[in-house]
């Protein structure tokens, strides 16, 4: 699954009056169709604004600006590229003002060997460090590319696009982002205590309801209104429902109806729902199914109430255009120290399954009854690439923190019930003491795929948030 929706960049070409200029107009064209051709849009100058469409004077620099203040409301990122050593001074005003507040790629095309006469040389090898020290007194912030000089058609400045087209989304998807708690924290889980503060702080407004609400709402709907006649097609087209009883899946259905309906009133983009035990005991379902079909729509859901899991499981969604889930860290695998069980009762999207099918409960059905406790995805977790991240708001230090890291889930035997999988992650036991030490919940964001270094740098280079990377591999940053 690829969701990734077109992007677009506001692009500024360097040039440098007394370096070769026609390098500029080369260099604009040539970065230009690479972009084309990745199906990134680009906003630039052209040639009859500027000279070669390039930045470089105190008026070029203007022009720039303007043109993106005007479209402001387009610009993912900005890409700076020097075709030649490029003026700094040009570049950090352009910048400057257009006040943006985007993330910001600079990448410095390489000379040739063979070509470096005065006609032809470049030195965009030096430019780049005068262009990011000047970034840096503005208090600009930027991101690199994984080589100091990349020319726009190799294969390297491919993957570090990609890369950072990935963090232009997980930023500007995390701000303005709202979040909705449905329903109260359960009282026996202090660990998901969080701060609205600091999360308004970042940007992320948090929408609450009262599961009496919710179900006051439900109670006002018929079997045969057309909203839950669509959401029970729904629910049994998602996963094969035999053995359940018609009168839980109607209220999964009820239940859904709701829910969607609540969330395009509020504007609400993902949510965190309180299960245990009150919805089971007062409603006589799980809301698992429904929150899998949150997830596997893109709409993240965690349970719980579980609020910085779900912003979690957001930037993971972000970042790979897939689906995330929410699991527990929940048990060793043998004596690998590597290895551990991630789990849960579970409202996995079925993204995360070899196979799935609805059942009951089987943790819950001992408290309040096995009828009462059905909609949950029961399933194995299929093996290949897992990124992982957990973010927490730190009251103490007024901050939001959390981690990311990669692994993989195995193909290694488990007998279980809910959703699991065995993942296996280098250095673990560093990675369990720092969570312990640290004091993080036992909640932790998954994604079938290998984003950690997009998540890590775009929450803490742009998102301002202390985020730690386990295994941290070399990369773009600055």
């Amino acid at each position: 699954m690829d969701t990734h929706k077109p992007m677009t960049l506001g692009v500024i070409v360097g040039n440098r009056g007394f370096f070769p200029d026609h390098l500029a107009k080369t260099g604009r064209e040539e970065m230009l169709a690479v972009l084309a051709k990745a199906g990134v849009k680009a906003i630039a100058l052209g040639p009859d604004e500027t000279k070669h469409g390039a930045v470089e004077t105190r008026a070029e620099a203007r022009a720039c600006a303007d043109l993106f203040r005007r479209r402001r409301d387009e610009i993912d990122g900005v890409l700076v590229t020097l075709p030649n050593f490029g003026d700094e001074r040009g570049i950090a005003d352009t910048l400057r003002m257009a006040g943006l507040d985007v993330p910001v790629l600079v990448q410095a095309t390489p000379d040739e060997p063979g070509l470096m006469t005065i006609r032809d040389r470049r030195d965009s090898f030096c430019g780049k460090m005068s262009a990011c020290n000047n970034l840096r007194q503005y208090g600009i912030r930027y991101s690199l590319t994984s080589l100091h000089t990349e020319a726009p058609a190799s294969p390297a400045f491919a993957r570090d696009l990609e890369h950072f087209l990935g963090v232009c989304r997980v930023v500007k998807g995390l701000r303005g982002l709202r979040v909705g708690a449905i329903g109260a924290r359960p009282a026996a889980f202090n660990t998901v205590r969080f701060s609205e503060k600091l999360l308004e702080a970042s940007g992320i407004s948090v929408e609450p309801i009262d599961l009496s609400e919710i179900v006051g709402r439900i109670e006002r709907l018929t079997d045969d209104d057309p909203a839950v006649r669509e959401k029970l097609s729904a629910i049994r087209a998602y996963v094969p429902t035999g053995g359940v009883p018609p009168a839980a899946l109607a209220r999964m259905a009820k239940l859904g109806a709701v829910v969607d309906a609540w969330m395009r009133e509020t504007d609400v983009a993902i949510s965190a729902v309180q299960c245990w035990t009150s919805l089971e005991e007062f409603f006589g379902v799980v809301p698992c199914t429904v929150m899998s079909m949150m997830g596997e729509g893109l709409m993240s859901s965690a349970c719980e109430v579980d609020i910085c899991g779900a912003v979690a499981m957001h930037a993971l969604r972000l970042a790979s255009g897939t689906p995330s889930a929410l699991l527990d860290w929940n048990n060793n695998y043998g004596d690998d120290p590597d290895k551990a069980v991630c789990f849960h009762c579970s409202n996995l999207p079925k993204h995360f399954f070899e196979e799935v099918r609805m059942d009951y409960q089987a943790i819950i059905a001992g408290t309040v009854g096995r009828d009462r406790t059905f909609g949950t995805c029961v399933g194995r977790v299929k093996a290949g690439p897992m990124s992982f991240a957990r973010f927490s708001t730190d009251d103490a230090r007024g901050r939001i923190g959390g981690y990311v890291g990669e692994g993989e889930f195995t193909r290694d035997p488990l007998e279980t019930f809910g959703g699991a999988g065995v993942v296996r992650i280098p250095g673990m036991q560093r990675l369990l003491r720092f969570i312990c030490d640290s004091g993080f919940e036992h909640h932790v964001a998954a994604s079938l795929s290998s984003v950690a270094g997009v998540v890590h740098e775009a929450t803490t280079k742009y998102m301002g948030w202390d985020v730690y990377w386990h295994g941290q591999r070399g990369g773009m940053t600055a």
